[in-house]
């Protein structure tokens, strides 16, 4: 039995010492496993030296351009922000800081259905229709303006005192974020006709009603590749805005085209390029195949042959340079096969906007009618060249102050693309623009074989009202002038929101005119507008 015991001890000892030992490395496997991250290496590990790190842990110098150094360290930069515990918390005061601004109330559509219009959100995630990357959200809006206005006009071959009224009403259908299908009406006008009723003059033609159900405007606009993108259900890198109905048109700030008609445009938008130093530049094809409106096609009674002709053209414009290009060519197609000759003809237009010297803003635009040939013994109609200037000084209230000087001279028979019945000079000055409600008078505004400008301050307060005064002339150089003689005129206008809002309007005008070899222009009105 002792035999036994003294065999078995050591085998019992070498058991036990395993057994430790296997507790041992367990035990440090576990604490080596609840071990945590090594922490940041010390500071001396950390510092820079002059030349490459000499061991694996030191951290190398940044690096940094010649041109720059380290800035200096100063606690005494950061100081508390102020208190001011004996003075209450004034919020006039607080607005006064940012110049009196508070916000401005946003006017409501008369009508909407769907989401709301300029709202917080959220506004719902729409419905999976045409992919679920282009989502259909529906909005019905219809919103526009009513004008009204009483006015007392001399036009020279004929004096109207009248009251007349005109309804501005867009229906908008939104579809998802970038289709939309909108139409416009004027049911209360037709034909440069307006309801109004005529209470003086030697011609009145007392009351008249009149009513138009026709669309003015009916089209849609989308982007191509945002309806590719929900289709196909993968992004695109690219977009192409495009519209086609009875769209309106405006270019070159409505001088060179400001028309409705049949057809369609798309473009090829926020594009750029280095080499050129242009920041972005848009380029937009065009073409319409009826309701082109152009004076340079006109019926045998004069009128506007609004169905004579087609259109067709491309625009585009650049930031480049520190300023603002433009340029266009569009061709109008005289579609009428009569005995009086083809009145077609090419138009081209170019603009340079830029400041100078931060005290002087300048635009230059030339608009060039070119190629007409009717053929036989027929006067054309579109042949000549304007140069239009405008200039616009920077004073100190930048805002609010601006005297402005125009000039234009106008050589043969100049003529815009698309415009209705007005002339290129519709922008040089308050004197060369009627309101198109009452009648307004003004000055010859074709440019036709003649010179001048405009020269005025337009002043807007608090920006809730304004006052513009000017002095405008027009200075024929031949007898083919659509001008008789020379012409003078002074304008006045002043215009206010009416109760704090931007819905209501109140808006004045006065000018009178003095021509030679014609009778003088003379008129004053005051109208009222309500936008809904």
């Amino acid at each position: 039995m002792l035999d036994t015991m003294k065999r078995s001890a050591p085998a019992a000892a070498l058991a036990a010492a395993l057994l430790v030992a296997g507790s041992a490395v367990a035990q440090t496997v576990i604490e080596t496993a609840q071990t945590p991250r090594r922490g940041a290496p010390p500071p001396e590990l950390q510092e820079e030296r002059t030349g490459s790190p000499e061991h694996e842990g030191h951290q190398a110098p940044p690096e940094m351009d010649p041109a720059v150094r380290r800035s200096s360290h100063d606690a005494e930069d950061y100081r508390p922000d102020p208190t001011y515990p004996d003075e209450p918390y004034d919020v006039e005061a607080q607005l006064e800081i940012y110049g009196g601004k508070r916000a401005v109330t946003t006017p409501r559509p008369v009508l909407e259905f769907g989401y709301p219009q300029y709202r917080e959100g959220p506004i719902g995630a729409g419905h999976d229709l045409v992919g679920a990357k282009n989502l259909v959200r529906p909005q019905l809006l219809v919103y526009g303006d009513w004008r009204t206005a009483v006015a007392f006009n001399d036009n020279g071959d004929t004096e109207t005192g009248l009251v007349a009224t005109r309804l501005n009403l867009d229906v908008d259908l939104k579809l998802t974020a970038t289709e939309r299908l909108h139409a416009f009406f004027r049911p209360v006008d037709q034909g440069g006709q307006f309801t109004r009723y005529e209470f003086a003059g030697n011609d009145r033609d007392q009351g008249d009603l009149i009513l138009d159900a026709n669309v003015e405007n009916f089209f849609f606009e989308g982007d191509l590749g945002a309806i590719y993108t929900g289709l196909s259900d993968e992004y695109t890198s690219w977009d192409l805005p495009f519209t086609f109905g009875l769209v309106p048109m405006f270019f070159q700030n409505g001088i060179w085209v400001d028309d409705a008609f049949v057809g369609g445009a798309f473009a090829l938008t926020a594009r750029n390029s280095r080499r050129l130093d242009i920041s972005n530049y848009d380029i937009t094809f065009f073409g319409g195949v009826d309701k082109v409106s152009s004076a340079a096609l006109v019926d045998d009674d004069g009128a506007l042959a609004d169905h004579a002709g087609n259109v067709v053209g491309v625009v585009t414009f650049a930031d480049m340079r520190e300023g603002h290009l433009e340029a266009g060519w569009g061709y109008t197609d005289d579609t009428r096969d009569r005995p009086q000759g083809d009145f077609s003809y090419h138009n081209f237009v170019g603009a340079w906007t830029k400041r100078y010297g931060g005290w002087l803003s300048n635009s230059v635009r030339a608009v060039w009618a070119v190629g007409q040939d009717p053929g036989g013994d027929q006067t054309q109609t579109a042949d000549g060249v304007a140069l239009l200037v405008e200039n616009s000084l920077v004073t100190s209230l930048p805002t609010t102050l601006v005297p402005y000087f125009n000039a234009f001279i106008g050589l043969d028979r100049p003529q815009p693309l698309a415009r209705g019945g007005d002339g290129l000079l519709k922008n040089t000055g308050i004197n060369f623009e009627t309101d198109a409600l009452t009648g307004f008078p003004k000055l010859d505004d074709t440019a036709r074989d003649a010179w001048g400008g405009a020269i005025g301050v337009s002043y807007l307060f608090d920006l809730s009202r304004q006052i513009v005064a000017e002095l405008a002339t027009v200075q024929p150089m031949s007898r083919s002038s659509a001008a008789r003689g020379d012409q003078y005129a002074l304008g006045l206008r002043y215009q206010m929101n009416l109760f704090g809002r931007d819905r209501w309007l109140l808006r004045t005008d006065a000018m009178y005119g003095i021509r030679e070899n014609d009778e003088d222009l003379a008129g004053v009105r005051m109208e009222l507008r309500r936008k809904f």
